[in-house]
């Protein structure tokens, strides 16, 4: 079985070919992250204009580099949400029209639930498990007991923690994508320069609020002088905040949930020093950490293949009008 997985969630394009056993053929990501950095982040209406753009010649490219030919697709999956509508749209019309065109089974995938299993890229994990999956739009646990079978546990209240990067990084005038930007500069920082909040760490559920903790460092920012000689110790605490927050949380849920291991996903997952306090912690508590490569937790169009393989196996097709959708689905 050959898998197409198709993802335009967002302002990359992503296609990917894997087999049966979820082995990667072909892979590429097209980023528009410089296109973007131009307005501090990213402009709904360009991002799916490129995606018409780009796809179709991905799509050959895939093809190529796979050595195979459209015939040979056995499955295509693609995106069907949560994203930015409009890119949504452009992935899942182009894939619905493959599937019509060479009578291929289609599956729509959820992209945070392709984040959270895109450990299975890379290795196989054992259920259940509690993920997290952190990333621009997303900041979300979920509680898997099987594959195709999860319950959401906690998500953010108002921003996203990538979203509180990138808005930083946008006050600061320090460019798009803000949160890589912030871990480069963060690295010669000290964690400990501002005592920023830690939000809803008192609380005794597994929700997350990161709106207070941008307004925090903004205000600090106003008050205090923040130059060459202090930002990265001041931004290396900002990122510390944040880190100690999802670090907790997840951690929280895992005990409430009586589950020994967490995956973590997600764009900011591939912050260096998130990877390390989730580690580090695990390493203390007794818990099973299994965090995604980075390539692996940027939108990619390989999770999106590797999580339709599952619903495959599972018997699970989506019809042809299968529906977008902007907002995480509940369940």
């Amino acid at each position: 079985m050959i898998i197409l997985g198709i993802d335009t969630s967002c302002d990359d394009t992503s296609l990917a070919l894997i087999d049966r056993d979820r082995r990667i053929l072909a892979h590429i990501i097209s980023s528009q992250a410089d296109l973007h950095g131009l307005f501090g982040g990213v402009v709904p209406e360009i991002a799916s204009r490129k995606h018409v753009e780009l796809i179709d010649g991905i799509y050959n490219d895939v093809l190529e580099k796979a050595g195979i030919s459209a015939g040979d697709i056995d499955l295509v999956g693609v995106t069907s949400g949560p994203g930015l509508i409009g890119s949504v749209l452009v992935g899942l019309s182009f894939a619905k029209g493959l599937c019509l065109a060479g009578n291929i089974p289609l599956i729509g995938v959820n992209h945070v639930e392709a984040h959270a299993m895109s450990i299975f890229l890379e290795r196989e994990a054992e259920f259940p498990f509690v993920a997290l999956v952190v990333s621009g739009g997303h900041t979300i646990i979920l509680a898997f007991d099987a594959p195709c079978s999860f319950k959401v546990i906690g998500s953010t209240l108002d921003d996203a923690a990538g979203e509180a990067f990138d808005k930083i990084a946008k006050f600061l005038g320090l460019g798009y994508p803000g949160g890589r930007i912030i871990e480069e500069m963060a690295r010669t920082g000290s964690p400990d320069h501002v005592a920023f909040p830690r939000p809803m760490m008192d609380d005794a559920g597994c929700n997350f609020s990161f709106s207070g903790l941008k307004t925090a460092f903004i205000t600090y920012a106003k008050k205090h002088p923040v130059d060459a000689s202090n930002i990265n110790d001041v931004l290396a605490s900002f990122q510390e905040a944040v880190c100690d927050v999802l670090v907790s949380k997840t951690f929280r849920a895992a005990r409430q949930s009586n589950m020994e291991r967490i995956v973590v996903g997600g764009g900011v997952a591939a912050n260096g020093r998130l990877r390390e306090v989730f580690l580090e912690r695990a390493r203390r508590e007794g818990f099973e950490v299994m965090i995604s490569s980075p390539l692996f937790c940027t939108d990619n169009g390989a999770m999106i293949a590797s999580l339709a393989s599952f619903y495959a196996a599972a018997g699970t097709c989506s019809a042809l009008d299968i529906k977008a959708y902007s907002r995480m689905v509940m369940k």
